[in-house]
């Protein structure tokens, strides 16, 4: 099995995950942070300690994408990427992380919202029905590929 994509399924997994990750904290620092200035990471103190987190919180996303690549190209070397497994782990890095900035960061801490000044509640529910669709959208593709992996293993 070596060689094949089945024999690194974790380390496909993990690097779509970091990948999913590094890719919606992208997204979500350049669009809400930046483009619409609606909130910084946190929110709780000055402006310049919002930009300082926000400066952590982008290189955090390239540090994450920028090791999902590494993995990526090693995947490759060894002609053992799997691009299915991989992509379930974008869409449940991409999920979780969006379920968890908006259950953790926004509801149980509170460093930061989505928006201020308005009724909360849409963005809340579009945040977190939409990462949650995410999420599940990527177990259901990894669900998919654990059954591929052990029909080959059984030799099916």
């Amino acid at each position: 099995m070596e060689g094949s994509p089945y024999a690194y399924a974790f380390r496909n997994l993990g690097s779509g995950f970091l990948f999913g990750l590094g890719l919606i904290a992208f997204v979500d620092e350049t669009v809400f942070h930046q483009l619409l200035a609606w909130h910084h990471f946190y929110d709780k103190s000055t402006s310049a300690v919002g930009l300082f987190s926000d400066g952590l919180f982008h290189a955090f996303s390239w540090f994450a994408t920028v090791a999902s690549l590494f993995l990526l190209a090693d995947l490759r070397r060894r002609k053992s990427f799997w691009m299915k497994r991989w992509i379930s782990g974008v869409l449940i890095g991409v999920g979780f992380f969006q379920l968890y900035d908006g259950i953790v960061h926004h509801k149980l801490l509170k460093i930061h919202q989505i928006r201020y000044g308005v009724e909360i509640l849409p963005y809340d529910l579009v945040w977190n029905v939409t990462a949650l669709v995410i999420l599940i959208g990527g177990l259901v593709l990894f669900n998919q590929t654990q059954k591929r992996k052990l029909l080959v293993k059984e030799g099916g």
